[in-house]
């Protein structure tokens, strides 16, 4: 029997973590899958690491940082299985973790991704996200994230997967496209989700499959200059690239807002020149940006996107809610 998935594990400095991760994969209960670590021109000791304990692992080392998108798109078209599984490496999976994502994929032909249940590595008890989230304002976000762990059990349609430990039908990115070099980091999922849906695929969110996430093992903290000033750049592209023009015009008085309501948070957090400035570069820069081509019979899917546009800033708004109510009975 051919195998069918791959574990893609994009790296950059990351040696500290791989032990962990690395360790995880070995003890699946599903064994039979390929590993592949694509090593974005690491300066520490990760690729000699990977050599000398894990033989069984497919080091793929790369002269140059080509960021996540760039790292996994090489781990995709190294792949020769009809499912490839997006790893980060600050986690540890669970022994279900491989069979569960598999089995949900077996399910429906028209899944392109699924996303797992990740958990935080240092406080389990709470959630780091539940697939996600795309929302009229412009905004992507994780849902459940700062919730109990003990809840979202039920499997459920999202926007798109997190690929920090998501599994993906590789056949689909022959149609859509692979992840979005230009991006480099952050939103890049959600906007191969994007377009994965514009086609009429479904991604979904198996909360058997479960993980649990250090967070910005890479970047180094939640908020940064580079990081706020990147997201706010692709938060352009983002939107510029799957929405057609009927549908930015509607949309564009909630994207301003949502601009707006952000740059408010960044000044309070000292980031407010990056977040300016990214979002000028991706205004300056959108029109190289390959545009998803509007065909009529994908007509019915933006008003589905549409719609779930507008649900989703109502259920970003009540998870909000739960977590500042939760932080006061703190």
């Amino acid at each position: 029997m051919k195998k069918k998935v791959t574990v893609v594990i994009p790296n950059y400095n990351g040696m500290k973590y791989l032990k962990t991760c690395l360790d995880a994969l070995a003890r699946q209960v599903m064994t039979d899958f390929d590993t592949i670590v694509v090593d974005n021109a690491s300066a520490d000791e990760s690729c000699v690491f990977i050599k000398e304990q894990y033989p069984w692992v497919k080091l793929i080392e790369l002269d140059k940082n080509t960021g996540f998108s760039g790292g996994v798109n090489v781990g995709i078209k190294a792949a020769k299985t009809p499912y490839v599984i997006l790893l980060n490496n600050d986690t540890e999976v669970e022994r279900e973790f491989v069979l569960e994502l598999v089995e949900i994929m077996d399910s429906d032909s028209r899944i392109f991704s699924a996303s797992s249940k990740m958990i935080q590595y240092h406080n389990r008890q709470l959630l780091d996200d539940a697939g996600d989230l795309y929302t009229i304002l412009g905004w992507g976000i994780q849902r459940g994230v700062g919730q109990s762990s003990a809840s979202y059990t039920i499997q459920t349609s999202v926007f798109s997967a997190c690929a920090g430990a998501a599994i993906y039908r590789r056949a689909v990115f022959k149609e859509i496209g692979l992840f979005d070099r230009r991006h480099f980091a952050y939103l890049e999922d959600i906007d191969v989700g994007y377009r994965a849906r514009i086609a009429g695929y479904r991604n979904v969110y198996c909360p058997k499959a479960r993980v649990y996430h250090v967070g910005s093992g890479t970047s180094g903290s939640k908020y940064n200059s580079f990081k706020v000033r990147l997201a706010a750049r692709n938060s352009v592209y983002l939107n510029y690239k799957n929405m057609p023009v009927f549908q930015l015009a509607v949309n564009m008085p909630f994207l301003v807002l949502g601009y707006a309501l952000k740059w408010s948070f960044f000044k309070k957090n000292g980031f407010a020149n990056e977040y300016v400035g990214g979002i000028r570069e991706g205004i300056r820069t959108c029109r190289k940006c390959r545009k998803v081509k509007f065909e009529k019979k994908n007509l019915k899917n933006y008003f589905s996107i549409q719609l779930q546009l507008m649900i989703n800033m109502v259920i970003y708004a009540m998870e909000f809610g739960k977590r500042r109510l939760g932080q006061l009975k703190r």
